[in-house]
């Protein structure tokens, strides 16, 4: 009897003497963590690919419709007088345009510190010289506000390729460098300056296209991509002019090998004179008299002379 309980029970001791090792319970939970930490990013990573599956544009129409938006809208905005009420003002001063006649360049002279200058923009004022709101021309971000003690208030909007609106003479202003305005919406209050007092309460507005100052007069109630396409044709003409100097060139050079030409001309007689030479310094050694071949050879050099003169004569 003893001997098949100890049969029975071998099994059950041998699995506890197993369990009884100090590596075994390590070993399971090192094993049970590895196992759930694989589960756990295995998750993870199959929620991130559905997410972005998800979120991802189906064949870039969304990145496409977006672009197209902002196209859009930036071609829409046509350039406008900057101020509330546009029919309430007039300019009482234009730009400066080397091409227009001399009275009209004379009325763009601004008068200050005792010397005329050009006028680089427009002024805009009322009739009954009372301030007015001043508006932006087209939307975009300010990147110039402060009161100048000259200029008075002055802001500068930035439009993006290089294209910026100047606001001068203000008595005031609500809008502060880094502000997004809209078209038309309120950045100050017409005034008065020190550079310009002969137009009273006015505002001075500029157009710049690469840092330089275009006429607004010329772009008023016209889209952006107006006077971009303009700036591109300005430097067609100045390029044009390049090419056209530069090809006469070749037909200057041309009529060098036409005077060239009659070189050979000339040579070509010399080459018909020397068998008349040979012909006739042969002609005294065919002769019988009774000479010495000293007296020979001296009259074959005294022929010599006046056959060549004859040839040159011919």
């Amino acid at each position: 009897m003893r001997e098949e309980e100890k049969k029975r029970t071998s099994p059950n001791t041998k699995f506890q003497a197993f369990f009884r090792k100090r590596w075994v319970f390590p070993a399971i939970y090192l094993m049970s963590a590895a196992v759930i930490l694989t589960a756990v990013l295995w998750y993870q990573n199959i929620s991130n690919n559905v997410a972005e599956n998800l979120n991802a544009p189906e064949q870039g129409e969304n990145a496409i419709n977006d672009q197209e938006a902002v196209e859009v809208n930036a071609t829409k905005e046509n350039f406008t007088i900057p101020a509330l009420d546009p029919d309430s003002v007039n300019v009482v001063k234009k730009f400066y345009d080397p091409n227009a006649s001399t009275e009209e360049q004379e009325a763009a002279l601004v008068f200050y510190n005792n010397s005329y200058r050009m006028n680089k923009g427009i002024d805009i004022a009322r009739e009954d010289q009372k301030e007015f709101d001043v508006v932006a021309s087209l939307s975009g971000t300010v990147t110039k506000a402060k009161n100048d003690p000259i200029l008075g208030y002055v802001v500068e909007i930035d439009h993006d390729n290089d294209l910026v609106t100047v606001y001068q003479s203000l008595a005031d202003t609500n809008v502060q460098a880094g502000d997004k305005v809209e078209q038309n919406e309120l950045i100050g209050t017409a005034g008065k300056n020190l550079f310009n007092e002969e137009d009273g309460i006015h505002v001075h507005f500029e157009i710049r296209q690469n840092g330089t100052a275009v006429n607004p007069l010329t772009y008023m109630d016209k889209p952006v991509t107006s006077i971009e396409e303009a700036a591109k044709e300005d430097e067609m003409r100045k390029e044009a002019p390049k090419q056209e100097i530069e090809a006469p060139k070749e037909e200057i050079e041309a009529p060098k090998e036409e005077t060239e030409a009659p070189k050979k001309d000339v040579e070509a007689p010399k080459e018909d004179a020397k068998p008349d030479e040979e012909s006739k310094e042969d002609s005294p050694k065919s002769d019988k008299d009774g000479k010495t071949e000293k007296g020979d050879s001296e009259g074959s050099e005294q022929s010599d002379k006046p056959e060549a003169s004859n040839s040159i004569n011919s």
